[in-house]
């Protein structure tokens, strides 16, 4: 026989879950995100690993073998690539964890019976801030991409 404080109880708890469901999305958003930028990072991989290999071939056939210019601002761009895929993905990373953290946050304010709408509030806006970041600097990478294939 069920009481009405059990009632209360599973309403809560329901409510909580209900409550908890937007923020599981935007982590499976960010995961999504987090997929796409890692295949861009490994793609760059790929290209600066083809572009060392064929000058180390080169080099045993020519131990005096130089890189031409060419091939030194195409690392140089592939570099720069790197660098700003590898920061969206720490700011991506960053943004899941505090989406995380909102959760967390949300169930045990529920269950440990403690108003922290402030801290929640504080990881979810540092949750945005960290995706739009990414975003941005997602942006940047394609901007990249864009302006070295119009050379």
């Amino acid at each position: 026989m069920q009481t009405i404080m059990d009632t209360t109880v599973v309403n809560s708890v329901a409510h909580l879950i209900q409550l908890s469901v937007a923020p599981v999305f935007l982590l499976a958003a960010v995961a999504g995100l987090l997929n796409v930028f890692v295949g861009r990072l490994v793609r760059i991989i790929d290209k600066i690993d083809k572009l060392n290999f064929a000058e180390e071939k080169k080099r045993t056939y020519d131990p005096s073998f130089t890189s031409t210019q060419k091939v030194k601002e195409r690392k140089s761009f592939l570099l720069k690539r790197l660098k700003t895929t590898n920061y969206a993905i720490a700011l991506s990373t960053s943004a899941g964890l505090m989406v995380a953290l909102v959760i967390v946050t949300m169930f045990l304010s529920a269950m440990m019976k403690f108003d922290n709408a402030t801290l929640i509030s504080t990881f979810f806006i540092l949750a945005m801030i960290f995706l739009i970041s990414s975003l941005l600097l997602f942006l940047k990478e394609i901007s990249y991409t864009t302006y070295f294939a119009k050379k």
